[in-house]
């Protein structure tokens, strides 16, 4: 009986990617900055404390500094105050994660689009453009472009629906819990680089440790049945 090759992996119609943690080393300077906030508040930053922070948009964490630890400021100011730490901290400099930029010039000589799906906001995001190459990517979504932000499946909609191709052909890359039910709930596949503990791997999740195990043409990407 003659021997039947496996059937080649399926390219996703278009890799929505997140942006810290995931392909910039940002998301630590996020949860220092988070940090740094609960210190001069009084209140402990401790690892499991920080942990719920990890992915959250800026108005978000604020909402939940305000009303689940009752530092002493309103969520307008707490947020203001978030943005501008983290904002100063990406100036500073953002180091690229490994096999970042070869996973999306992979794609792109592939012809898969890419999009940038980010909780942060724009001004944060296009700082980190300028070190990702805004070449490579066909489109972002950023903090409040779409009606809700992570862990809602919003962004990832929107991204879909910019790039004019269904969320369930996409391969989603994430690294923290909160993006993770993001892109499984707008019903992308998803690649997780985890930067923090909580994503584990499932029918649409395929867990790696480091983006430089990735070859997006010899990825076993197919839609769900």
């Amino acid at each position: 009986m003659p021997v039947i090759p496996p059937p080649a992996p399926t390219l996703p119609a278009a890799l929505l990617c997140d942006m810290d943690g995931t392909l910039v080393d940002t998301e630590h300077q996020w949860l220092d900055a988070v940090a740094g906030f609960l210190r001069e508040q009084g209140l402990a930053a401790t690892d499991e404390v920080l942990a719920d922070f990890a992915g959250a948009p800026v108005d978000d964490a604020a909402r939940r500094l305000v009303r689940g630890y009752g530092v002493r400021c309103d969520v307008t100011r707490t947020a203001a105050r978030l943005d501008r730490d983290f904002t100063a901290r990406v100036a500073a400099g953002v180091t690229v994660q490994p096999g970042a930029l070869r996973l999306l010039d992979r794609a792109r000589a592939l012809g898969v689009p890419a999009a940038l799906v980010t909780a942060s906001e724009r001004h944060v995001a296009d700082l980190v453009l300028r070190t990702l190459g805004a070449h490579r990517f066909a489109l972002s979504v950023t903090s409040g472009e779409a009606p809700r932000g992570k862990p809602h499946p919003d962004p990832y909609l929107a991204a879909a629906a910019g790039l004019g191709v269904d969320p369930a052909d996409c391969l989603a890359v994430e690294d923290t819990p909160t993006g993770a039910a993001a892109a499984l709930a707008a019903g992308c596949r998803l690649l997780a680089v985890p930067s923090v503990p909580g994503i584990a791997a499932g029918p649409r999740t395929a867990v790696v440790a480091s983006l430089e195990d990735v070859d997006l043409a010899d990825f076993p990407f197919a839609r769900p049945a």
